[in-house]
């Protein structure tokens, strides 16, 4: 499985050096950024290549073994290209909301997970046994099948906590990243200039934002 090429000008297209405004930003990101222009930090690209190449010798080495990755990115812009990188490398994902627990209580998890196959296969068309309900027990049983499918359906067939976590946004990802640190599994993160790069294992400068740079970032690591 080779690697992923990219080049510094597929970066700077995508906008993948613009930082937030300079009064939002982090002092742990004072080495990565370049500069300022109109108000707005410009991060060092130069410094975001070697990190990133060196970001996805360990993704693809723990998936070569066959080790489970997590992506996580549960804001707006995020969402879509982090399910759509997930599904296309067959690894997981949480797209939606990160539930308290996640990783660190996996048991609660897995429940919630036995419940939502026990829905599915309930709801499947070809059940009889779903002739039994009301039609209001069945919309209540639908409704409850979609929520759990929101929240768990990227980690269904996970099986286990995962080996490595690729997150965007550091600062909404908080939680999940606490998680992954408590059970000492590595994280790969776009940390943006208003982030703390410490707080993870692999910290990759970027914009986190930009619908174009996110989706660079998941084209790359899947």
């Amino acid at each position: 499985m080779a690697l992923p090429d990219f080049s510094m000008r597929q970066l700077l297209e995508a906008g993948c050096h613009f930082g937030h405004q300079t009064h939002r930003w982090n002092p742990k990101m004072r080495d990565y950024i370049f500069g300022q222009r109109s108000g707005i930090h410009i991060l060092d690209l130069s410094q975001t290549v070697p990190l990133l190449h060196q970001s996805l010798v360990q993704i693809r080495n723990i998936a070569a073994k066959g080790g489970r990755v997590l992506f996580v990115g549960t804001k707006r812009q995020a969402s879509e290209p982090v399910a759509v990188a997930a599904k296309r490398c067959a690894q997981y994902y949480v797209n939606h909301r990160w539930l308290g627990g996640t990783l660190t209580n996996w048991r609660t998890i897995s429940h919630s997970i036995s419940r939502l196959r026990e829905l599915e296969s309930l709801l499947d068309g070809d059940n009889p046994e779903a002739s039994g309900f009301t039609k209001k027990e069945l919309l209540n049983l639908t409704r409850e099948r979609d929520k759990l499918e929101l929240s768990l359906g990227g980690i269904k067939d996970m099986g286990g906590i995962p080996d490595l976590m690729f997150v965007i946004d550091t600062n909404k990802e908080a939680i999940a990243i606490q998680e992954a640190r408590k059970l000492g599994i590595p994280v790969v993160a776009i940390v943006d200039s208003n982030c703390d790069p410490d707080s993870v294992t692999f910290p990759i400068p970027g914009n986190d934002d930009a619908a174009r740079a996110l989706s660079l970032y998941c084209d790359l690591v899947a």
